[in-house]
């Protein structure tokens, strides 16, 4: 699963503690409102834009609390490339973190429907994904691309008991100090792209040790 090395610090981001409206998510992620697909799509790709998707989960009472899309090297993609949503429904928000079904798409070809599992922890803002072997959720661009995407959100709503059981071993592993900068390594070269000036990883393990 490529998520974090698609959506590199710096992509355009929005993430808010109540549900984004259409004109918030339209300013930063166009993408998710493209009128058409890219020209480079054959004829026997179906266009459903993600808005009407968006819109058909949140009559299932799913909400968008934050909204991503990849950067381009190229303008005339800029309207069509990979992007991302992470919902939440009201079912599954407790006090200390909220269960989030991670939506991925493209209208340029690079990306089916995808659906993924999240946990969002408020306290320290980190979201953890879940996917491959859990309720990893994949709608190809054909048939009734809406109907077939929130019957996978359900599914993926199904799959949080396991992702809970999951977390709760991961808290139970300890790690050893070169463990921990081995760790911190791997997740800064997953998080941000090396090539890019503008927005460099931060030096040394130890920041990324530190609690924030």
């Amino acid at each position: 699963m490529q998520l974090a090395s698609s959506f590199r610090y710096g992509s355009p981001m929005l993430r808010s503690d109540s549900p984004l409206s259409d004109d918030q998510i339209r300013r930063v992620v166009p993408s998710i409102f493209a009128d058409g697909k890219h020209e480079s799509r054959c004829e026997r790709y179906t266009y459903i834009p993600t808005i009407d998707v968006l819109r058909g989960l949140r009559n299932e009472g799913f909400q968008p609390f934050m909204a991503c899309q990849t950067r381009v090297r190229h303008d005339d993609r800029r309207e069509y490339t990979k992007h991302m949503l992470r919902f939440r429904h009201a079912d599954q928000i407790t006090g200390d973190e909220a269960n989030e079904i991670v939506l991925l798409n493209s209208h340029d070809g690079t990306s089916s429907y995808q659906m993924l599992a999240g946990v969002l922890r408020f306290v320290c803002q980190n979201g953890m994904v879940a996917g491959d072997s859990v309720r990893d959720i994949r709608v190809p661009h054909k048939g009734n691309i809406v109907q077939n995407v929130i019957n996978g959100a359900f599914d993926v709503l199904d799959g949080f008991d396991l992702i809970r059981e999951q977390k709760d071993g991961m808290r139970d592993v300890a790690l050893d100090r070169d463990e921990q900068n081995a760790f911190a390594r791997s997740a800064l070269a997953l998080r941000y792209d090396p090539t890019d000036t503008e927005a460099p990883a931060p030096s040394g393990c130890s920041r990324m040790r530190s609690a924030r």
